[in-house]
């Protein structure tokens, strides 16, 4: 059982604050709920002025961002793909996916997608301050859900041992190439 209940908020780091709370309020529709600056870190005491803002991404889900102004400028771990570190919000429907993606695009934010995972589809795009965001609509059914959980404790075994992909869901995106081409034949 998790000791846990739940995220209280997760953090990054931002270039400007103020730029970044206008993308995610006027892009995704985020509610800029609060904000904390100070001069010396509470848990540290060291001297490094900061603004910290947070945003409600829904679902009793917090982001926030870090504005340090003192410090190197940000980068990012350059000997990770871009891909690999990102943010996934939840959509209602892909519907609502499709409509996020319009409004992005008209704000001239360079838009990947929709990706069909099987199970879930998404869009991909960055922040102003570099950061890979993905929006995701479920597509998945309770069978398939169910599916990857119980092979996953597999997969993660056959992985440690051997650093190959495991085999057990490879219907997922088996599913979501014969999708692609049935809509693709339909010229859809």
């Amino acid at each position: 059982m998790a000791i846990t209940n739940g995220i209280h908020h997760v953090a990054y780091r931002c270039k400007d604050a103020k730029e970044t709370v206008e993308f995610y309020r006027d892009v995704l529709g985020m509610e800029y709920t609060t904000a904390f600056a100070e001069d010396h870190v509470p848990s540290t005491g060291e001297y490094d002025p900061y603004m910290h803002v947070f945003l409600d991404a829904g679902g009793g889900n917090v982001l926030a961002f870090f504005e340090l102004p003192n410090q190197k400028p940000m980068g990012r771990d350059e000997n990770t793909p871009q891909w690999v570190q990102h943010i996934a919000f939840k959509v209602g429907s892909v519907d609502e996916l499709t409509a996020a993606k319009a409004r992005a695009e008209a704000k001239g934010i360079d838009v990947l997608g929709p990706t069909d995972h099987g199970i879930f589809k998404s869009i991909y795009f960055f922040d102003p301050n570099g950061h890979r965001l993905e929006l995701a609509a479920d597509t998945g059914a309770a069978a398939e859900l169910a599916e990857l959980k119980r092979v996953a404790p597999l997969m993660l075994e056959e992985w440690s041992r051997t650093k190959k992909a495991p085999q057990h869901a490879a219907w997922l995106h088996e599913k979501a190439r014969a999708a692609h081409a049935a809509k693709t034949r339909l010229g859809e």
